[in-house]
């Protein structure tokens, strides 16, 4: 059965129950990286922000070797 022949109801529970599943990842990778700079930094998120910031364009740039995925924002 191909995604078209899906029921519409079973389509969009399917894919409610894959965002939810990303929005909580997310939400448990927040909190851990909280409780890092709680432990580390005493609470102090700058460092970690400019680490994050300074990773995330890492993780954009290797795939391609540019940051054309930085023009969309």
């Amino acid at each position: 059965m191909t995604e078209i022949e899906k029921h519409p109801l079973k389509y969009l529970s399917e894919n409610m129950g894959v965002a939810l599943g990303l929005v909580l990842i997310w939400r448990g990778l927040w909190y851990g990286l909280d409780a890092i700079d709680m432990w580390v930094f005493g609470g102090t998120h700058m460092f970690t922000a400019i680490f994050g910031v300074l990773l995330g364009v890492l993780i954009l740039y290797l795939p391609h070797r540019d940051l054309s995925a930085l023009e969309r924002l």
